[in-house]
C-alpha cells in the first residue's frame, strides 16, 4: 500500500467512526483530495478497503485491515470501505505537505 511522504504532517483526525456514526460518504466511492493522503487507523474489529482506478473504474486492490493495521489513500485516489464487523471503529488521519495552504489553514484553526 502507499506511504506517505516524510516531509508530510498530519494536520486533521475524523473522530473515530463505528456503524452508528459514520458518514455515508466513507461507504460509497469518494476521494481524496489534490496533495492529501488519508490514513485510515482500524481501532477495532475488521474493515475492508477498495480502491478504485478511477470513478468509474473497476475495483483495482481490496484490502481488509483489522485491529491495529493502516491503510493509506493516495491524493484524489477513488475508494470506499465496508464493515466486516459489528464491533469495527476507525478514525481516518489527513497528511498533508507541511508547507501546504491546507495545513496552514487547519493548524491556524487550532488556536
Amino acid at each position: 500500500m502507499t506511504k506517505i511522504p516524510t516531509d508530510y504532517v498530519n494536520y486533521k483526525s475524523t473522530p473515530v467512526f463505528e456503524k452508528d456514526n459514520v458518514p455515508k460518504m466513507f461507504l460509497h466511492l469518494h476521494n481524496t483530495k489534490a496533495g492529501v493522503y488519508g490514513q485510515i487507523q482500524v481501532l477495532s474489529g475488521a474493515l475492508k478497503f477498495y480502491g478504485f482506478r478511477d470513478r468509474r473504474g473497476e475495483v483495482e486492490q481490496e484490502l481488509i485491515l483489522k485491529a491495529g493495521d493502516t491503510g493509506v489513500s493516495p491524493p484524489q485516489y477513488w475508494h470506499k470501505v465496508e464493515f466486516l464487523t459489528d464491533d469495527t471503529q476507525f478514525r481516518v488521519d489527513f497528511w498533508a505537505q507541511q508547507s501546504s495552504d491546507i495545513v496552514v489553514q487547519n493548524l491556524s484553526e487550532r488556536d
